[in-house]
């Protein structure tokens, strides 16, 4: 209900004032009427007309396009870009693996030989006598060190397990590793410091399904909104989506041997020099020796698949 006041002329008063239903105050006529506040309709509610959506608080947004073709479309095919650009530069830094010697596959192929005897043992196509004699022959020569590639070890002399700085195969794998981890790591840093220079604090894009509020913090990094909807995405959290996301994109486009994988990055971290890699020498004396106690072991469970053979095709075929 509000009061509307008209200044009419004195013409127009006298005319009116059968129809007004309203007093005469000289050239003034105050009227009152009672207009119910607009109404919106269904569909304008559910657009959020004026910010708002139906039943929340939470003002709508609404994004420029520009943000689209300048921040969100960039970021996406520089992360692109640098990725293919990484996996050729990580094959020109790897170098082809160094030929052993002739001393070093001996030694390798004695410990397979031993393990593919004893794989074998419960079901073995060797007979017993002929079984039995490869093992005792292998384990006479894993105790005495022949199969070593330093040859055996002298008398009254500790061995001691190899040195990775004094080989320089281990050498050469261990500066192909750490050129790997620069390759991986300084384009996410210079690409992580240029979205924060130029993009810091933008809104990017908005999923399509809901979420639950756990994700904010992931979702939507360097704004600090704690009232905006948990969907939209800052341009630092675009980053980090695209560079865990974009790993099967590599493997379309590079084939499956790409080296700009996200799990290749994971291991580009400092903590990843605590563990032991796949490369480092081993201690064929500890593992020859332990070997043999394998073999030993394994002549007890020792059984020639053809004991009782023609028995067997006998029955198989009826004739018993």
């Amino acid at each position: 209900m509000f009061k509307e006041v008209r200044h009419l002329s004195s013409r127009s008063c006298m005319g009116r004032a059968g129809r007004a239903g309203a007093g005469r105050f000289g050239d003034v006529r105050v009227t009152t009427r009672h207009n119910p506040p607009p109404l919106l309709s269904t569909d304008d509610a559910s657009r959020g007309i004026g910010g708002f959506a139906m039943g929340s608080s939470v003002p709508s947004l609404f994004l420029d396009p520009q943000i689209r073709d300048w921040v969100l479309f960039p970021i996406t095919l520089v992360m692109i870009l640098v990725g293919i650009l990484r996996h050729y530069v990580v094959v020109l830094l790897q170098s082809p693996p160094k030929k052993l010697t002739r001393a070093a596959i001996r030694e390798q192929r004695a410990l397979v030989r031993s393990n593919v005897l004893r794989a074998t043992s419960s079901n073995s196509p060797i007979p017993f006598s002929f079984y039995q004699s490869i093992s005792q022959n292998l384990s006479k020569a894993f105790e005495a060190g022949t199969y070593l590639k330093d040859g055996p070890p002298k008398e009254g002399e500790t061995p001691t397990p190899p040195n990775p700085l004094s080989d320089p195969a281990a050498m050469d794998g261990m500066m192909a590793g750490m050129k790997t981890q620069m390759v991986m790591m300084v384009p996410q840093m210079i690409i992580m410091g240029w979205i924060n220079f130029f993009f810091e604090g933008f809104v990017l894009i908005k999923l399509p399904f809901p979420l639950t509020l756990g994700f904010k913090s992931m979702l939507q990094r360097g704004i600090q909104t704690p009232d905006m909807d948990v969907r939209w995405v800052s341009s630092l959290s675009w980053y980090f989506l695209n560079f865990f996301g974009l790993n099967g994109l590599y493997r379309i486009i590079l084939g499956g041997d790409e080296a700009a994988d996200a799990a290749q990055n994971l291991a580009a971290s400092p903590f990843a020099m605590a563990t032991p890699q796949a490369g480092q020498p081993q201690d064929f004396n500890k593992l020859l020796k332990a070997e043999r106690d394998h073999l030993e072991f394994a002549e007890g469970l020792h059984k020639w698949i053809g004991d009782d053979i023609e028995t067997r095709v006998l029955k198989k075929y009826g004739r018993l």
